[in-house]
């Protein structure tokens, strides 16, 4: 009996691997992984012909491999250099598309200041003769300064408009006046007493209204363009973590160290993948939809009569209005210049915000929906696919819940591991570049420059010294005709004369007035 029972067991022995090799003990072969290795541009070198046990693995399931511990890292490097790679791509199409809307705004809003430029020299020139022709640099200057101004230059708009009423005045009161010599230093009195004089009537303090609230906003809506752009290439070139690199290498090419090259990944579980790797881009959320929400607030202020095409184009005929108002021709002038204005703002360039306005809604959820862009054409999909899908391990469910957005809610991710005390300082950067770009917008909404804020309430559209700070004497430094007499050169300054200045303001505006008055009825 004890015999029998012997060769019983030698029998079994002999015959266990013959049954094995038609269960699950054959080791299978790798020449599908050793194609898609080569594929990726690896050497084959030291790649198994066949499975081999997986306890070297440090990212992958650890059962039979046909993946070595070379192998594994390699692939989880290239897995982070194609998200990367995804990334970027994203990233270049939004900036293209911001830099697109940034052009056609730019151009548009540029377009029309050329068109109002050329407007005004061409109907000045035959309505004002030399009057504009001699002074022509005034309103070049003004135009330069408004085109510098809206590309960003450190120029105070406020001043620029003071300064160009305060000069026009100066040139007509001395053109009107051609007969007499009137010294230079009289003629800056003349320009300081613009607040009180108010030559031309209310049409610098409504025009100084309109263009600072239109080329503040116009100023800050193409530079939160830019600015948008710049987060999007700064964050699109900010590095994956090392762990977001093992969970991408987990669910992209685990599967074919497995065996399982046609396994696609769970959706959820593609989605804590990558909600876990762009857990600090997340972030972006809120600080990038407020921005966008503002631009879009400022860009609906383009649109109506005291729109961009609207206060751009009417400049030459406000200022041509004001110029009639000081030298008494307003009824025929304001004919011939509204006239030719009409026409020109018949011809209109094809409104551009409104396209923006849509780009910007489309792009509010940009930073918390590349998850789901990136899953889209990788995840399974089908009938059944939840039961098939690649769940990190092995073909089956994925049970874990899906994340929420942002750093804070990826404590509990089970795919990526990730330091919620420690985000990403590049991206911190953005945001507050997001932030201060948003205050500067509301800020346009009211037509402030917080770059240049003044700290007078008075929009009056001239410049706001009086003769207390300069030299005016008591009675004015108005001669005869130049060529029959000398000029006599003006005193110097004397400290007591500005003491008393403020003491002779009424006394001389009286004089400025009744002078104005005179110079009118000419």
């Amino acid at each position: 009996m004890d015999s029998f029972i012997i060769v019983a067991l030698a029998l079994c022995s002999l015959m266990a691997p013959v049954y094995g090799d038609k269960g699950t003990s054959k080791a299978r072969s790798c020449s599908d992984i050793r194609q898609f290795y080569s594929g990726k541009g690896f050497s084959l070198d030291g790649v198994p012909q066949s499975e081999i046990s997986g306890e070297h693995l440090r990212i992958c399931p650890q059962g039979y491999t046909c993946c070595t511990s070379d192998m594994e890292d390699n692939l989880a490097t290239l897995s982070r250099r194609e998200m990367e790679g995804l990334l970027k791509e994203a990233g270049r199409s939004l900036q293209t598309l911001l830099n697109g809307q940034f052009k056609a705004f730019d151009g548009y809003f540029l377009e029309l200041l050329n068109r109002s430029s050329i407007s005004l020299q061409e109907t000045f020139t035959p309505t004002w003769g030399p009057v504009y022709t001699q002074n022509s640099q005034v309103f070049s200057d003004l135009y330069r300064d408004l085109r510098h101004y809206y590309r960003g230059s450190s120029i105070n708009l406020e001043e620029v408009l003071n300064e160009f009423w305060a000069r026009l005045l100066e040139k007509l009161f001395y053109q009107a006046n051609k007969q007499y010599y009137i010294g230079g230093d009289y003629l800056d009195c003349v320009s300081k007493q613009i607040d009180t004089l108010r030559p031309f009537g209310d049409i610098p303090r409504v025009t100084k209204m309109t263009v600072t609230h239109t080329f503040v906003a116009a100023r800050y809506f193409v530079q939160g363009l830019v600015i948008s752009g710049e987060v999007v290439r700064k964050v699109s070139q900010v590095q994956l973590s090392q762990e977001c690199m093992r969970a991408m290498m987990k669910m992209t090419y685990c599967p074919h160290c497995r065996g399982m090259a046609t396994a696609r990944p769970c959706a959820n579980y593609c989605s804590n993948v990558m909600k876990g790797c762009l857990a600090n881009q997340a972030d972006l959320n809120t600080e990038w939809k407020h921005l966008a929400e503002t631009m879009m607030q400022v860009a609906d202020r383009f649109d109506g009569p005291t729109g961009v095409d609207s206060v751009v184009l009417s400049l030459p005929s406000r200022i041509s209005e004001a110029m009639s108002a000081i030298m008494n021709n307003i009824e025929i002038i304001n004919k011939k210049v509204s006239t030719h204005i009409g026409k020109h703002e018949q011809l209109c360039c094809p409104n551009h915000v409104s396209d923006v306005t849509v780009r910007l809604k489309d792009m509010q959820s940009y930073w918390v929906s590349l998850p789901m862009l990136l899953c889209s054409d990788r995840v399974a999909t089908g009938t059944g696919a939840e039961e098939k899908c690649w769940n990190g391990m092995n073909r089956a469910r994925y049970l874990p819940e899906v994340m929420g957005d942002g750093l804070a809610s990826q404590i509990n991710n089970p795919e990526v591991e990730i330091d919620i005390t420690k985000p990403d300082i590049t991206i911190r950067q953005q945001i507050m570049q997001l932030k201060i770009m948003t205050h500067r917008l509301k800020n346009a909404l009211n037509g402030q420059d917080v770059d240049f804020q003044d700290s007078s309430d008075d929009i009056s559209g001239s410049g706001s010294g009086m003769c207390a700070d300069g030299v005016c004497s008591s009675s004015p430094r108005l001669f005869g005709p130049a060529t029959n007499r000398p000029s006599y050169p003006l005193p110097p300054e004397n400290k007591e004369v500005k003491a008393l200045a403020n003491q002779n303001l009424p006394c001389i505006t009286i004089y400025l007035l009744s002078l104005l008055i005179l110079l009118l009825r000419r």
